[in-house]
C-alpha cells in the first residue's frame, strides 16, 4: 500500500522489533522517514531493516554525541562518505543549550555539521535534493549560517525537526525555503501552536520523534495514533482540514 501519512521524524532503529513496525506501517498505510544517531547506527539500520515503499533511512550524527564525546572527527567523515550514496539524512544538527550539553563542546558540534552539510550539499541538487532532520536547539541562527555557507538551501530539502528557535528564526528559516517537522509535544506548547499558525502550509509536516528511549517495544499503531492527535490539533489551529496538505507536503518532499 502507498503510504499516505508520513512520520517525517520517527527514531525506528530504536524500536526493538523496528523490521515488524516498518511492514505493520506498510500496511497501515503509514510512511516513516527513520532518523538515525551516528553513521554506525544507519549502517546497523540499513541491515535489520528490509528495503519497503514506506520507509527510508537517514544516515545521522546527533549533537548530543558528538558533544560529550562518543563521536568525533573520524564519525563525520564516515556520516559524509555514507552520504554521498544516499538522499536520507538525520538526525543532524547542533545543540547550545545547558541542559544538554557541556558549554565547550559546539566547537566539535560545528565542525560535524560543517562535514556533514558540505557532503549533503554535494550529493544533493535542485532537482534531486537531500532531505535533512535538522536539530537546532538554542542554534537555529547558526545552524542557518552553516547551511547557507554550505550550499544546502540551493541543494537540500531542510527540515527543522521540533523547531523551538525565536520568531526572528522561524521568519529566516521560512524565507530560506526550509520545511517544518511538527510533533504534540510541539503542539501543546503556546509558541508551537502559535508557530503552527505561521508557517506557509506548503511547509509544514508531521513528526513523533518517537519512541522515548532506546531498546523499547513499540508497534506501529503507537506511531499513527500520535501523528493522528497532531493532526486534529493542527486542524483546530489552522481552521480547516490539513490532512491533504500534510500528505502532499509528505510526498513532494520524498518523491
Amino acid at each position: 500500500m502507498k503510504p499516505t501519512l508520513w512520520d517525517m521524524h520517527v527514531h525506528l532503529d530504536f524500536m526493538n522489533d523496528a523490521d515488524e513496525i516498518g511492514k505493520e506501517a506498510e500496511e497501515l498505510g503509514l510512511g516513516l522517514f527513520g532518523v538515525t544517531i551516528t553513521p554506525q547506527g544507519y549502517e546497523t539500520a540499513m541491515r535489520i531493516i528490509r528495503s519497503r515503499e514506506n520507509v527510508r533511512i537517514g544516515i545521522g550524527l546527533h549533537p548530543w554525541w558528538t558533544a560529550d564525546g562518543r563521536c568525533g572527527t573520524e564519525d563525520a567523515r564516515l556520516a559524509a562518505k555514507l552520504i554521498r550514496k544516499t538522499r536520507f539524512v538525520g538526525e543532524i544538527g547542533l545543540d547550545a543549550s545547558p541542559k544538554h550539553v557541556p558549554a565547550d563542546s559546539l566547537p566539535a558540534q560545528l565542525s560535524a555539521f560543517r562535514t556533514i552539510c558540505s557532503a549533503c550539499a554535494e550529493t544533493g541538487s535542485p532537482g534531486s535534493p537531500c532531505i535533512l532532520s535538522i536539530h537546532s536547539v538554542r542554534s537555529a541562527d547558526i545552524a542557518m549560517d552553516i547551511l547557507e555557507q554550505c550550499g544546502c538551501i540551493t541543494t537540500c530539502r531542510c527540515i527543522f525537526h521540533w523547531f523551538t528557535g525565536s520568531s526572528d528564526e522561524l521568519n529566516r528559516a521560512i524565507r530560506l525555503g526550509c520545511m517544518f517537522s511538527l510533533n504534540e509535544m510541539m503542539l501543546n506548547t503556546r509558541r508551537g501552536r502559535e508557530y503552527a499558525r505561521q508557517i506557509p502550509a506548503d511547509r509544514l509536516l508531521l513528526e513523533t520523534d518517537m519512541p522515548p528511549g532506546e531498546h523499547v517495544p513499540f508497534s506501529a499503531e503507537k506511531i499513527l495514533g500520535s501523528l493522528e492527535r497532531s493532526l486534529e490539533k493542527l486542524d483546530s489551529i489552522r481552521r480547516k482540514d490539513m490532512r491533504s496538505v500534510i500528505c502532499d507536503n509528505s510526498e513532494r518532499v520524498l518523491s
